[in-house]
């Protein structure tokens, strides 16, 4: 991210929020060589000195930080079947989109697709091998559903990865099969990579373009700073990847959190790697405490609704986190931890209940999405200075499925982020895009909406005791936001920090709640350059 030397800018005119408690408005700001030396109004400004941007009284507030993202997903989602509405309404939409790009397929090719939400289908359920096999019968299929939890795949990738009635379930992952107990394609957390293990792998500079080329993007919806939470160390290293990336364009500052079973086998953490001054640095180690509520495998109790024996599926376990902790303070990162449901929430708390944090600038420990947790669970992980990142898109663009699952009343309890704060936990707003059934998934407004109104998309009620007001939601998309995921000089706009902007073309604090999701971002500025005008 070039700086121009001895670059001196003054940006005036803006209705500037700044994240900063101590100072929360502006109008004026100084910036010398990206970061940002006197912020304030112009009235007490005694000379422009520099460049002189006018703000022309947009909203200005903060770079946005999206605390839990999987960008490579989210690039890569571009190339595949959007199984989403606009696009796909129905079974038959998704087979008739398949049959569409068999015409085009080079051998050797898998063709694959994303974001299926059974409850936003006309026929009211998965699709199946056998759908699938309707498109076509040569060619591999996999279709990831919108969670990423659960995939399905057609006969033919089925009969490539080896998996046949003989196959047992692996170890945190279920195999769906009918009466007869032949597979019916669905593969559910684990048991997912019995396939993708053999599917075609894309070269470390494929992957590199795709996240320069997602950067802008990114841009547009605000987002300066960005976290990978599927960090890998094989086929390819993430950080290589990431670093060959920022040479191809990409200009977010970004922390890698790696998959505890791949650093097991290959800890690669060096004091240069895990530096956060740097733009991409390792932030934390990575475990799935369970799987998702949209697709019933989120480890729950009371159990899922009509479901009297599926309490979903448990991924880890009580000394995988004790391990997974001691790699993780050993090197001076957070252990990160995925779970949706009571009993997956309780197993992480528990454990750690009362453990003196190791870090000092920020959560040792995250529990990633904290989609269901008790009262007990909440005042716990406070005492305890657990952080939780959570995602209310979820429950705005997922409600077919959380309704069916759980009911509405069990429903309007999750993502209880007022109760969160209220208790004293440091919380965090993001998206986990492209993980969620929306065609724009990583639209923070979307998720700010959501979080504001406890209101989804059809006008449902979310929880309305949940609600949490505008200035909140930005502090967790911004100053909250850079305290757990510790990317230094971000989220606030205040002295000695990066001078990481955003002008909105409506203004946030002003426009009626319902209408948050509409607003767009006209520029984008990082260390003060503007890197993206609509």
């Amino acid at each position: 991210m070039a700086i121009q030397k001895h670059s001196v800018q003054t940006f005036i005119n803006g209705k500037i929020f700044t994240s900063n408690p101590e100072q929360p408005y502006a109008s004026t700001m100084i910036v010398r060589e990206g970061t940002i030396v006197w912020i304030g109004e112009q009235s007490d400004l005694e000379n422009i000195i520099g460049d002189c941007v006018d703000l022309k009284g947009h909203r200005v507030l903060p770079g946005l930080i999206d605390a839990h993202l999987h960008p490579l997903w989210l690039a890569n989602a571009s190339t595949q079947i959007a199984c989403t509405p606009p696009l796909v309404h129905s079974i038959a939409n998704l087979i008739e989109q398949i049959r569409n790009l068999c015409e085009s397929m080079e051998i050797g090719k898998w063709i694959e697709g994303w974001g299926y939400d059974e409850g936003k289908l006309s026929e009211g359920r998965a699709p199946t091998r056998w759908d699938l096999d309707e498109a076509t019968g040569d060619i591999p299929i996999i279709i990831s559903r919108t969670c990423t939890h659960i995939a399905v795949v057609n006969s033919k990738a089925l009969e490539l990865a080896g998996i046949s009635k003989d196959t047992p379930d692996p170890q945190g992952g279920k195999i769906d099969r009918d009466s007869n107990g032949e597979p019916t394609g669905i593969l559910r957390e684990n048991a997912k990579d019995l396939v993708h293990r053999i599917m075609p792998v894309k070269s470390l500079e494929e992957n590199a373009a795709s996240l320069a080329k997602l950067s802008p993007f990114l841009l547009s919806h605000g987002i300066t700073a960005i976290t990978d939470l599927s960090s890998r160390t094989e086929p390819t290293d993430y950080l290589e990847m990431y670093i060959t990336a920022v040479r191809k364009g990409l200009k977010q500052r970004t922390v890698l959190y790696y998959l505890w079973e791949d650093l097991k086998e290959q800890p690669i953490m060096r004091p240069d790697n895990i530096n956060n001054e740097n733009q991409i640095h390792i932030g934390g180690i990575k475990l799935f405490s369970d799987g998702s509520v949209s697709g019933k495998t989120a480890w729950v109790n009371p159990p899922f609704l009509g479901e009297e024996e599926n309490y979903g599926i448990p991924m880890t376990s009580k000394e995988e986190l004790l391990a997974a902790a001691n790699a993780a303070e050993q090197n001076h990162i957070q252990l990160v931890v995925h779970a949706m449901g009571e009993q997956a929430i309780d197993l992480i708390i528990d454990t750690f209940y009362g453990k003196k944090s190791w870090l000092t600038n920020g959560p040792s420990i995250r529990i990633e999405h904290a989609a269901m947790p008790s009262p007990r669970a909440i005042q716990r992980a406070a005492d305890t200075g657990i952080a939780f990142v959570t995602q209310p898109i979820f429950v705005f663009a997922e409600i077919e499925s959380y309704h069916k699952n759980l009911g509405s009343e069990r429903t309007k309890q999750t993502y209880p982020i007022q109760s969160m704060l209220q208790s004293g936990i440091k919380v965090a707003l993001s998206s986990d895009a492209p993980a969620t059934a929306w065609a724009d998934p990583v639209n923070p407004f979307v998720g700010i909406k959501s979080a504001v109104t406890r209101l989804a998309y059809d006008g449902s009620d979310t929880g309305q005791e949940q609600r949490i007001d505008v200035t909140t939601a930005i502090m967790l998309y911004t100053k909250a936001a850079q305290e757990i995921t510790r990317i230094p000089h971000v989220g606030q706009l205040a002295l000695g920090n990066y001078a990481d902007f955003i002008l909105l073309d409506q203004d946030i604090f002003e426009i009626s709640i319902d209408k948050i999701d509409t607003i767009l971002v006209k520029e984008t500025y990082m260390g003060g350059n503007l890197v993206f005008q609509r």
